[in-house]
């Protein structure tokens, strides 16, 4: 591909997007469902009608001979079941056909996707809805429909469902008070968001000779490397040749599928990058975010290489992230969290703020569940992501701005200034008016909010399902009192300031990462949740069930089943760990360190049979070690394979999941320190598997 005139050339080429259907569709058809995309009004079987064909005659040129509708159901992935277009004829022959019934429903078994126990194993109908908002595409000789999951009966069985439904809780209550600023002319509001995507990148050869990793997607065992990120030179540096290719094909693949991805570089860690795109829509921007994962895993295979997703494939170098730039857009282009030059006059803008400021104080234990995984428990709080305990990073400026609204006189806001870096010929330019700060979990950044905790193999949908309802809330509650008021303004005012003075305590910009902030945030009353299990426990309290329910983002049914689901998920993630664990131990590491105590055994012998004056202490004390943590590793085997059979029979899935927290990771934890000291002692040719110098540095 050469040139920017290639980019604009394929981008979107693969994609049912607006320009095609403008083309494509009859004027009627093409605004019935702009109306439907745009406002939400019912989409008319006649549309749909209309609209399949042109859809199935635009895939067939494109080469499609099959149509799926792609979800995402409770597992995190996506899922989709491939039919064809042809339909029989009487002659024995077949057409390419596709109804507006095919378009808009389908019917995959639902028995054998997760349902938290909506489902039972036999009742296997579920169905499939097109969500139009989000643009059909074409790879691999399908047309992918983007769709809902639910029920038989109704509920859903996906991701994606609850955050439409979230999507437009936030609508109808941010255009609430829109319309008491005055606001007439916007008739939507969307949240968008822009996903950073951090992964590693190792080569094929060595991921297929190590269980844990095609098993459980991270390293269950390995010393660590003499050098690591210490020296900070893999950061934002020069960019191998296979990884270019890669970021490369990863990018064409893309842009021919409408994501915008825009960034890319190196990131901390010895083999870590990161990609970016340009803000969607939330819920274009979480099925986006889905193909970017997919596009990494395949494109990694063509070239020889394997893509990790696991927030910590690597003890002792940092790991994986997916930054959820969150922001408020109307309609008409307007950025609802853009404070302007004078943020202190912007009353509609620190109504906004108090609102999340609120929302992010009152609901930090979701929000902490949100972005809660097995994977991410080893990353939170480990220097390298922002800690358990959720803050918000205001910034100068803004914190300056709460501080006066808290001390009741707010007057003015501070200057940023103009940066003088002290030489000549660089130019002088105005500061933005906040740093960043990477040890906050939710930071603003100019105009959105960066909510850092997401992890880098999770669905977005999760976090932006919580963060959606919440605010929805916070700003329900404002629409309340501001609809009653007599005195709008001095109602306004109450409001906010009562608001900051009640939820600043979540406010902070200094270091998380320090001890000092741990007994701060204590001091103040935030939450501390540091894992998975205990994150979790939350999500049906009475107050998390009022808030969905009372949005309708989830039924309290929905609730429980998504409870159970990932209570599930994070003990089958242990278990796993712990089976790949004892595989490798038990057939790989000890018998490699048995057999290399052999040959120091025979090399002893050799030596003493050769000469009595020989000094063999070398070999003697080597033996010893090797054999002594050789036997350690074999007790810890023995005791995990012990707390595993009994963590197995647990059946309540909460406990059984506490079980495996508190039991299983810990056993697992005391073989893996014996194992990877004999890696420094066991000499290469012996050891099983490929080292951590093998995987980050010989790509």
């Amino acid at each position: 591909m050469n040139g920017n005139k290639k980019v604009t050339e394929i981008f979107g080429t693969s994609v049912f997007n607006e320009s095609v259907m403008r083309e494509r569709l009859p004027k009627d058809t093409y605004k019935a469902l702009k109306k439907t995309i745009d406002f939400g009004y019912p989409l008319q079987p006649a549309v749909a009608d209309v609209v399949a064909s042109a859809m199935k005659d635009w895939a067939i040129e494109k080469g499609a001979t099959h149509y799926t509708h792609w979800f995402q159901p409770m597992t995190g992935k996506t899922a989709e079941k491939h039919d064809s277009f042809i339909e029989p004829t009487t002659d024995g022959r077949v057409i390419m056909d596709f109804s507006g019934k095919q378009l808009i429903q389908g019917e995959p078994d639902a028995s054998s996707f997760p349902s938290g126990g909506l489902r039972a194993t036999f009742e296997a109908r579920g169905y499939t809805a097109w969500d139009c908002t989000s643009p059909a595409f074409i790879r691999d000789e399908t047309l992918f429909i983007p769709t809902a999951f639910c029920s038989y009966t109704g509920e859903a069985l996906d991701k994606k469902t609850p955050l439409l439904r979230s999507m437009e809780a936030i609508n109808v209550q941010a255009l609430r008070v829109l319309r008491l600023f005055g606001d007439e002319d916007t008739t939507r509001v969307l949240t968008t968001v822009g996903p950073e995507q951090e992964y590693f990148i190792v080569d094929k050869k060595l991921f297929q000779q190590r269980k844990d990793l095609i098993f459980a997607g991270r390293t269950l065992f390995g010393a660590r490397p003499p050098k690591g990120q210490e020296m900070e030179d893999h950061y934002f540096g020069s960019i191998k040749e296979r990884i270019n290719e890669f970021m490369k094909q990863i990018d064409e693949e893309l842009w021919k599928l409408g994501v915008l991805s825009k960034t890319k570089h190196n990131e901390v860690a010895p083999a870590q990058h990161e990609m970016a795109p340009i803000f969607s829509t939330t819920n274009i921007a979480t099925d986006h975010n889905q193909l970017v994962m997919d596009v990494m895993i395949r494109v990694a295979n063509r070239l020889d290489l394997a893509c990790l997703l696991h927030e910590k494939p690597f003890a002792g170098v940092n790991g994986s992230g997916k930054h959820n730039n969150w922001s408020l857009s109307t309609n008409k282009g307007q950025n609802l969290l853009n404070p302007g030059d004078t943020p202190h006059e912007n009353t509609q803008f620190l109504t906004f703020l108090a609102a999340i400021i609120a929302a992010v104080d009152e609901y930090a234990p979701l929000l902490r569940m949100s972005a809660a995984n097995a994977g991410n428990d080893h990353r939170l709080g480990a220097n390298e992501a922002p800690p358990a305990i959720i803050s918000i990073f205001l910034g100068e400026q803004l914190t300056d701005i709460v501080n006066q609204i808290e001390a009741g006189e707010l007057k003015a806001c501070k200057d940023p200034g103009v940066l003088d870096i002290g030489v000549q010929t660089l130019p002088h330019f105005v500061k933005d008016v906040t740093d960043r700060n990477r040890t906050s979990p939710f930071a603003f950044t100019g105009n959105k909010f960066e909510f850092r905790m997401v992890g880098s193999s999770q669905s977005i949908s999760g976090a932006n399902i919580v963060l959606n309802t919440i605010v929805a809330e916070q700003l329900k509650r404002i629409a309340d009192e501001l609809e009653q008021a007599d005195d709008f303004n001095g109602k306004l005012k109450e409001i906010i300031t009562r608001l900051v003075k009640n939820h600043s305590r979540v406010v902070f910009d200094g270091d998380g990462y320090s001890d000092e902030w741990v007994e701060e945030a204590a001091r103040r009353g935030l939450p501390n949740i540091k894992t998975t299990v205990e994150a979790l426990t939350y999500f049906d309290e009475p107050a998390s069930v009022e808030l969905f329910t009372t949005h309708g983002v989830f039924t309290e049914g929905e609730i429980m089943a998504r409870q159970e689901i990932m209570f599930e998920e994070y003990a089958k993630t242990i278990n796993i760990e712990a089976l790949t664990m004892i595989e490798m131990a038990k057939k790989e590491i000890i018998p490699a360190c048995m057999d290399y105590a052999t040959t120091l055994a025979d090399s002893i012998n050799t030596i003493r049979a050769a000469s009595s004056a020989a000094d063999i202490s070398v070999q003697e004390d080597l033996l010893v070690k090797v054999s002594s943590l050789t036997a350690q590793a074999q007790a810890k085997l023995n005791g995990l394979l012990q707390v595993l059979e009994e963590t197995v029979e647990i059946e309540e899935m909460e406990e059984k999941a506490a079980a495996y927290k508190d039991k299983v990771y810990a056993a697992m934890t005391e073989l893996r320190k014996p194992c990877d000291e004999l890696e420094g002692l066991v000499s290469e040719e012996y050891w099983p598997i490929p080292s951590y110098i093998d995987l980050l540095f010989r790509v």
